[in-house]
């Protein structure tokens, strides 16, 4: 799995290099990436699927005990077949879809990096490493979203989609942090061996279950933060069918899947999965019946089957966890291939607009057949995936043991109606005839139309051959759950009650088509509403007005003021715990000789008339008194070369100063006594009575070995020198030295700049 990464990473860095040369056909290069997940998938599926997992781990920041920890089960798998599969699909469809755009190869490289984090996040096992993917896929959707830069809304839609799934990505890390600290498995197989063992629970459990929920729905595009989807469609139509369908926005729902049985016994976790989703899924239905631009009516509708999955998922009942599978793998087949045929559609007539449509049934019959295909799996009609899929959700719920399951239950065949009246609307308003309405319609060319048609390939195979299905679905909701992979999907169940549930969701959906007109009269009435995006634009103006006022408060330009509130922060909790507790080392003298005594008062009466004069110059000398005497103490503590050094840079300091002094005036300011300079008094009082005792303690508790004991019986064996400090210097600091070297030998030729630059004023 580590070299199918690194191939992802490779690809991108190639196709951002020569993609210029190559044009559209750069998407030809970046398949291979793609390609190789695939290849992988075919090359260790057979042992995954019949319970034996790929496990890889290799040293990431041992100190931490992190690790690049990768699990791949039957569930990742099927994940990793959909992105990797998906992936190929959509980079030829997309050498099809693009011309002679600009950012192409950047486009390409996005699109690259974007498919290896997915691979990676569906992949790792390790909690945080599935953090560090998460936070790359939004960072690489917000180049793709972004693509066309020069566009307002491209770039607004790039904004809100990274600062929600940004947002939600804090509350996610907090969580996994939160649960980590817990339960001490930092694993998503730990967190699941846990679970079988006996369970987890308590408080703190609960807080990072809602925290990890709170990531899930951002990035998964549930209410209420559902708006940056619809707003992504100005991203070109290979990354909505990519990301937005089959992809990025599966994240959560993956996740969801995977922590499911571990975590759905705590209090937040089902009314939250439950509730949310299927909230989710009748808000997205409703809007979808209102749009009139193809990709919307999709964008909506994602929304809404988002909210299914998440509905599903969520329970984290056996049954449930079985359907969810299949139907994460149903909705990211139809899916991708109806956004396809959006974009065909877009490049054929240069219009999404329903009303402006006419006459393509007859011009794309090929394109006609796949999205009806696609279409009736998405609606759930017999005998495609979709139905399959749906049939066992209806049948999990039936039998689902958690409290409010009939409830859940009638709301999700109502919603399921809702999927049916968008998916009509959907076909009705790509390939009706519409009387009036001229449109001009450009063949599309067989290789355009390819990838959309493969897809249409599985979700009818896969439906009519459900042994075909179980195959892949059985042992990937087994690996979430041993007892769902008890279940399987049947084709005919008879006239059950969960049969005539389906039919009845069909029912509504027909029913609320054929009264279109009524139902628009009455959105109509209901009058526009304030949708998703127009709040989150309300907040943002609000929060950047805040910040601008808060700034204007905190950050006025009194640096007194910054140092004096940056000072006392670093001191506040510390010297709470100090005060009463300083210690001081023991056999700890003031002076070890009077002459000692005699540098060391000299230097603090420097320091304190430095503070007190009004002459510039008297500081000046004052400033070199401290420096100088601090190279006394150096020479008394038999470190001549330190005290040579001191010696050196006071020296050049003083000269710099004097220099300078020449064009200031001789005094200093005088500043008329106030508060404010009791303030300061008070603050440097205290941050220096804290460092003075936090020096104390600090050395009266050292518990470790002083570092210069194993420097001294190093100096000769290891550094061939008998004088410590020269091998300290060389050998030891060798680059801390390099660099105070410069620093002395910048501090000299800028003084010696201003010399020549006095000499030559004077000699003018």
């Amino acid at each position: 799995m580590i070299a199918v990464l690194v191939l992802h990473v490779a690809v991108a860095v190639l196709a951002a290099v020569v993609g210029g040369r190559l044009g559209r056909r750069v998407f030809l290069l970046t398949a291979l990436a793609p390609l190789g997940t695939v290849v992988w998938v075919l090359v260790e599926g057979g042992a995954v699927l019949d319970g034996t997992p790929v496990e890889q781990r290799a040293e990431w920041v041992p100190e931490l005990g992190l690790d690049l920890s990768f699990r791949v089960d039957a569930f990742a798998l099927m994940m990793l077949g959909i992105v990797g599969g998906i992936g190929v699909l959509v980079m030829l469809y997309a050498s099809e879809y693009f011309h002679h755009e600009k950012g192409l190869p950047r486009f390409a490289a996005f699109l690259t990096a974007f498919t290896g984090a997915m691979t990676g996040l569906v992949a790792a096992d390790d909690l945080l490493l599935v953090f560090v993917f998460w936070e790359l896929t939004s960072v690489t959707s917000y180049g793709l979203i972004g693509f066309k830069d020069e566009d307002p809304a491209a770039r607004s839609a790039a904004t809100q989609a990274l600062l929600i799934t940004g947002a939600g990505g804090l509350a996610l890390l907090a969580g996994i942090l939160l649960l980590t600290s817990t339960t001490g498995a930092t694993s998503i197989s730990a967190l699941t061996e846990l679970a079988d063992a006996g369970g987890i629970g308590g408080t703190q459990a609960s807080w990072a279950a809602a925290l990890i929920l709170l990531g899930c729905f951002t990035k998964s595009a549930q209410v209420p933060f559902h708006g940056w989807l619809p707003g992504a469609m100005a991203a070109p139509t290979p990354v909505s069918a990519y990301l937005h369908s089959a992809t990025m926005v599966k994240a959560g729902v993956f996740l969801v899947a995977r922590l499911a049985h571990p975590l759905a016994d705590l209090p937040p976790w089902r009314p939250m999965t439950i509730g949310v989703g299927l909230a989710t899924m009748c808000w997205g239905g409703y809007r979808a019946l209102r749009q009139t631009d193809l990709k919307l009516v999709l964008a909506y509708g994602t929304v809404s089957q988002l909210g299914m999955l998440v509905a599903v998922f969520g329970s984290g009942e056996s049954k449930l966890l079985f359907a969810g599978s299949a139907l994460l793998l149903a909705h990211a087949i139809y899916k991708a291939s109806l956004f396809m045929v959006v974009g065909i559609i877009d490049h054929s007539t240069h219009t999404r607009e329903i009303p402006r449509l006419s006459g393509l049934r007859r011009a794309m019959p090929a394109v006609v057949v796949v999205s009806v295909l696609g279409g009736a799996s998405m609606a759930g009609v017999i005998p495609l995936l979709g139905f399959l899929a749906k049939e066992a959700a209806i049948v999990g719920y039936q039998q689902a043991g958690f409290a409010a399951a009939g409830l859940a239950l009638a709301v999700f065949v109502g919603a399921s109606g809702l999927t049916t009246a968008y998916t009509l609307r959907f076909l009705w308003g790509a390939f009706a005839d519409r009387p009036g309405v001229t449109t001009e319609i450009h063949r599309p060319g067989a290789l355009f139309v390819l990838p959309a048609a493969i897809l249409a390939v599985p979700t009818v195979v896969l439906g009519v051959a459900p042994a075909l299905t179980d195959e892949v679905v059985r042992p990937a909701a087994g690996a979430l759950y041993e007892k769902a992979a008890a279940y399987e999907l049947i084709l005919w169940p008879g006239i059950t009650s969960a049969f005539l549930l389906s039919l009845l969701a069909l029912a509504i959906g027909a029913a609320l088509f054929a009264v279109r007109a009524r139902v628009e009269a009455l959105q109509a009435v209901l009058g526009r509403q304030r949708t998703a995006a127009d709040h989150f634009q309300r907040l943002l103006g609000g929060s950047l007005r805040g910040a601008a006022r808060v700034t204007g408060l905190v950050q006025h330009g009194s640096m007194p003021l910054y140092l004096g509130v940056i000072l006392l922060g670093m001191v506040a909790i510390p010297l709470f715990h100090l005060i009463g507790d300083v210690r001081v080392p023991d056999g700890a003298v003031l002076a070890e000789s009077p002459l000692q005594a005699v540098v060391i008062v000299g230097s603090m009466l420097a320091a304190a008339g430095l503070a007190v004069t009004h002459r510039r110059f008297a500081a000046v000398l004052l400033l070199g008194t401290v420096g100088f005497s601090s190279a006394a103490l150096f020479v008394l503590q038999g470190a001549p070369d330190l005290a040579l050094t001191q010696i050196l840079v006071e020296t050049v300091s003083v000269v710099m100063f004097v220099l300078v002094l020449r064009h200031l005036p001789d005094r200093f300011r005088v500043v008329p006594w106030s508060t404010a300079n009791a303030a300061r008094i008070a603050v440097a009082g205290i941050v220096g009575a804290f460092m003075f005792g936090v020096t104390l303690t600090a050395l009266a508790d050292r518990t470790a070995t002083p570092v210069d004991e194993d420097v001294a019986a190093l100096a000769y064996p290891q550094g061939d020198g008998s004088n410590v400090v020269n091998v300290t210097l060389v050998d030891i600091r060798g680059f801390d030295t390099v660099g105070e070297a410069i620093v002395l030998v910048v501090a000299a030729l800028g003084v010696l700049g201003i010399v020549r630059a006095n000499r030559g004023a004077t000699d003018g």
